[in-house]
């Protein structure tokens, strides 16, 4: 079972450091930022289970970056922790799209119990979705893939792929109309093509399928996550 992956944000070097040492020992795989634009940045390349979340960070704010995440197709699950603990605190907190919060100083102990919990009800809640059946044929105004094939068309002219344009397309024309971020891209195409490169991988793809590569119609981008490949 694949480890989960935490995305620690908190302006405090030392705090951080410690929760990522402390979280790794227990068995998740961890990411620290420092502010939100750091936070954000993560977030567009690699993909997360939950987040920990500190409240009081220069610029945004934890409760301001909580409240924009919760605008995401697929929104991440999130901890708060802070200073703050009074009543009006906690529920500010809640009521800007925390899952739970956590008042400093914390018991290491009752921290890992509350990501468990997290991370169980977050897995309960994807099991009941039921997963979208994949399309065979993606058509994009006057182009059509054929997803067993691998084969895109412009009526009866074939249109050339290299074979990591093909294998992209696959994952995307697979996974049509989600969200899907950079990192999870490159894990199911494989091979050489990482994070990094897949952001050219889609700019070529965009020259072949759409009328203005400028403004994509089809292969869209997803701010903060990563693409998405929409059909008509």
């Amino acid at each position: 079972m694949d480890k989960a992956h935490i995305l620690v944000v908190d302006d405090d070097q030392r705090l951080r450091e410690l929760l990522r040492s402390f979280l790794s020992r227990n068995g998740f795989r961890v990411t620290v930022a420092g502010d939100a634009p750091e936070a954000r940045e993560r977030l567009g390349t690699m993909e997360f289970d939950l987040m920990v979340l500190d409240v009081m960070m220069p610029g945004e704010s934890g409760l301001e970056l909580a409240a924009a995440l919760r605008q995401r197709r697929k929104p991440i699950p999130i901890l708060m922790l802070t200073a703050m603990g009074e009543a009006k605190d906690r529920i500010a907190g809640l009521e800007r799209g925390a899952d739970d919060y956590l008042p400093k100083p914390f018991e290491p102990r009752e921290l890992l119990l509350r990501i468990g919990s997290i991370l169980r009800r977050t897995a309960t809640q994807t099991a009941a979705v039921p997963a979208a059946t994949p399309v065979a044929v993606v058509r994009m105004g006057m182009l059509r893939f054929d997803t067993k094939r691998g084969e895109l068309t412009a009526g009866d002219k074939r249109v050339k792929l290299t074979d990591a344009e093909r294998a992209l397309l696959n994952v995307f024309a697979l996974n049509l109309g989600q969200d899907m971020s950079r990192d999870t891209l490159a894990r199911l195409v494989g091979g050489e093509v990482n994070a990094r490169t897949i952001d050219v991988q889609v700019t070529r793809l965009r020259r072949k399928i759409e009328e203005d590569p400028k403004f994509p119609r089809y292969l869209q981008t997803v701010r903060g996550t990563g693409y998405r490949l929409v059909g008509a």
